[in-house]
């Protein structure tokens, strides 16, 4: 098993002095930390320098000098629905990242804090991603808005709108397909669901949030890509995040797309979710 990048950065101290050599063993760390190469390279290149500008050779000092430059490169986001008027908020991801649990996580926890939640499942393609959300739906006594398996995914939003509005407004979490294999045909459908809920939602009450997982690395890289590029992407998710995650996909997709984190999901359990806390997130990863 591959070593978290805390306890790769640990062992670099233990038998290490501040060399070339270090500064090479923590690009290769970075970068098994599921940091891209060329951010990874960057970053010790800036570290080495400013080590040596500094004088810095004790772990703790060269530790606080790469948080503050990691801090730079992830940032925080909150989304606060408006009351009385409809939010829509759209799940994106490809299939196993967590999406559907994700998007119920989410709607749990805005109902908590008092908001009126509907989730829409506007993942008609795959059978089985209605059904789940209908159970989450039951679980937590949250409305489901679903149209028949096959059926127009946008529909499933226009009409979660349009009841959300008759209710006097609230927040719809939508569920989307994510079959990448099948690339042309997503896009093509998630760009209608994005027209007709940038439509139906109130002036700067739709937002769109892509589901990551936190153990995939590069992969997360390619598809905060591919979503950034079809629909755009206004924050992430990262799911199945422990302290023993490589997560250094979170500070490229920062540094290249500027796209701030909401959430960080910790588990299966519904309440295992938690707004994003950069400093947090940062000493977990470097430990």
């Amino acid at each position: 098993m591959k070593l978290s990048f805390a306890e790769a950065f640990k062992s670099l101290f233990s038998s290490k002095k501040i060399d070339e050599e270090f500064f090479e063993e923590l690009t290769d760390a970075l970068v098994e930390g599921d940091m891209g190469a060329k951010l990874a390279f960057e970053i010790t290149e800036e570290l080495e320098k400013i080590c040596r500008e500094k004088r810095i050779s004790e772990e703790a000092e060269i530790k606080d000098e790469l948080k503050k430059m990691l801090s730079d490169l992830v940032k925080p986001v909150e989304f606060i629905p408006e009351k009385g008027k409809v939010n829509i908020y759209m799940m994106l991801g490809v299939n196993g990242v967590g999406k559907t649990t994700s998007a119920a996580k989410v709607a749990r926890l805005y109902k908590e804090r008092g908001e009126n939640v509907i989730m829409a499942a506007s993942d008609t393609f795959r059978a089985a991603a209605e059904e789940q959300l209908e159970m989450h739906g039951e679980r937590l006594g949250i409305r489901v808005i679903a149209h028949q398996h096959g059926s127009d995914p946008s529909s499933v939003v226009f009409d979660a709108a349009e009841s959300c509005r008759a209710n006097g407004g609230g927040l719809i979490i939508a569920d989307t397909a994510g079959r990448l294999h099948n690339k042309e045909n997503l896009v093509r459908e998630l760009q209608k669901i994005d027209r007709i809920a940038a439509q139906k939602a109130d002036q700067g009450c739709f937002k769109k949030i892509l589901v990551i997982d936190g153990t995939t690395g590069q992969n997360a890289l390619r598809q905060a890509e591919v979503f950034s590029e079809s629909v755009g992407v206004d924050a992430i998710i990262i799911t199945k995040y422990d302290s023993t995650a490589r997560g250094g996909c979170a500070f490229t997709i920062g540094k290249q797309f500027g796209i701030p984190v909401l959430f960080v999901c910790t588990g299966e359990k519904y309440e295992d979710i938690e707004p994003f806390n950069p400093q947090k997130y940062i000493d977990e990863f470097i430990g």
